[in-house]
């Protein structure tokens, strides 16, 4: 039983070895420009702090990869999850949203954040200063709606 479980072992460990070679396709950082968000609206600066910390990682062309982020299998887990937020909301890309999708995604936000779905929990397990406390989903919250009633007047 002992050298089964010493096989098993070996083999995890080679397949370890193996996916390490496997390139990674990393989402690339851009930038910021006239696009982002928070130049875009000129965000306080307390809100540009907060989505800086708890949302850019995944839903911005500027993320911050840890060391582990080369490190397979966690890599592939990284890249999916950044490509997957950035196809659901890239703040990046804010500029060039239609009104109405700047209103429909200021909703969501709020409402995810409210329900504790942003951050991911696996983000948050990592990164502690991304939990943010209800004091921090307040302002996201006051911020977002404030922002939506200027885009619906403009």
């Amino acid at each position: 039983m002992k050298k089964v479980f010493r096989w098993i072992a070996i083999v995890v460990v080679m397949i370890f070895i193996v996916i390490q070679f496997i390139p990674g396709s990393y989402p690339k950082n851009k930038p910021a420009d006239e696009n982002d968000i928070i130049t875009y609206h000129q965000v306080p600066q307390e809100v540009a702090a907060i989505l800086k910390t708890s949302c850019y990682d995944c839903h911005s062309n500027q993320i911050s990869y840890p060391w582990y982020s080369r490190i397979a299998p966690v890599s592939f887990l990284l890249s999916h999850d950044i490509n997957e937020g950035r196809e659901e909301l890239n703040f990046s890309d804010w500029g060039k949203f239609e009104k109405r999708r700047m209103i429909k995604k200021l909703d969501e936000l709020t409402e995810e954040v409210e329900e504790g779905h942003m951050p991911l929990p696996i983000y948050t397990f990592i990164h502690t200063n991304a939990k943010l406390n209800d004091e921090q989903k307040e302002v996201l919250d006051n911020w977002a709606n404030t922002l939506m009633e200027k885009i619906v007047e403009e």
